[in-house]
């Protein structure tokens, strides 16, 4: 594992994305860039475009947004911070993962729609919103309860027999509706709620492991009463001269090497921070001991 303090985020090790995407495990989330309820521009669109920038600096090659966070906000962002960088060796094998598949109605208001036609449209609105000429990684944002998988998920596989889209993952789902998605296209990856505190998905991701497919914890810093004062994860964080939040993601990096966090900010100080958690190493009992008290 590399220790190169000037790219923190390569200390992560690395995961093909895919089988021939190659990225460091630690990434970043654009969620938080928009404004409150993940509704409307950011407080400050150029402190935003510079934490994206300082990601990329500190070695974060592997991003994940998404047409709902604005709506319509954070692709924008991400393909104006990125701009610079597309001629630059510093950007090479930058992958960019996007999601559609969630309306907006007003801010903290999420409403599946999966029909196709809108899917498609969606999809060719990123391209656009994201200056590239394909998607690395098209997220089904939620699976539409209305609407058939078969027809949900083949509308993603035409846009990747057309081209649009490299890859295909889903976000939020079951082993099973895995498994059934798998009958139609190659899926790479799942995106579901994850963190120390909150393990729901932990069949899936044993599976996943399994059958070497991306796992992306969503909400991966969620440490709560964890991190007060004298508290057990408090405490061993000062044992390796870390915070909670640092001692969070090493966890979750030890977990699987499937798993890559994404944890977001709008803050390049907290950016900062969460990248030298790549670089903090647990042992055996000390992740046996997270794992005991985060349940």
């Amino acid at each position: 594992m590399t220790t190169d303090t000037a790219r923190p985020a390569a200390a992560s090790g690395t995961f093909r994305l895919g089988g021939d995407l190659e990225i460091n495990r630690l990434g970043y989330g654009t969620m938080q860039l928009p404004g409150e309820g993940v509704w409307g521009e950011p407080k400050d669109r150029d402190s935003a475009v510079a934490v994206i920038r300082r990601a990329v600096e500190l070695g974060v090659n592997f991003f994940d947004t998404a047409d709902s966070y604005g709506p319509d906000v954070a692709e924008g962002l991400l393909a104006e911070a990125l701009r610079p960088f597309r001629s630059d060796s510093s950007a090479d094998g930058v992958v960019v993962a996007t999601k559609a598949g969630l309306t907006r109605q007003g801010p903290g208001e999420w409403t599946p729609v999966g029909r196709p036609a809108y899917l498609r449209q969606q999809a060719e609105l990123s391209l656009r919103k994201l200056e590239v000429d394909r998607i690395d990684l098209f997220q089904l944002h939620r699976i539409d309860p209305d609407i058939p998988v078969e027809d949900q998920v083949g509308e993603l596989k035409k846009l990747q027999d057309e081209g649009k889209i490299r890859h295909i993952g889903l976000s939020q789902v079951s082993i099973d509706e895995v498994k059934q998605a798998q009958g139609i296209a190659e899926i790479v990856s799942v995106q579901n709620l994850f963190n120390l505190t909150d393990r729901s998905s932990e069949e899936l991701l044993d599976w996943s492991t399994e059958q070497n497919i991306g796992f992306i914890p969503w909400f991966p810093l969620a440490t709560g009463k964890l991190s007060a004062e004298g508290s057990p994860l408090t405490e061993l964080a000062k044992q390796h001269d870390a915070t909670p939040s640092q001692l969070a993601l090493a966890w979750l990096l030890k977990r699987s090497p499937v798993v890559l966090p994404i944890p977001g900010t709008s803050s390049i100080d907290h950016l900062e921070d969460n990248l030298a958690g790549a670089s903090v190493e647990l042992t055996d009992d000390e992740f046996a001991e997270l794992s005991k008290i985060g349940a």
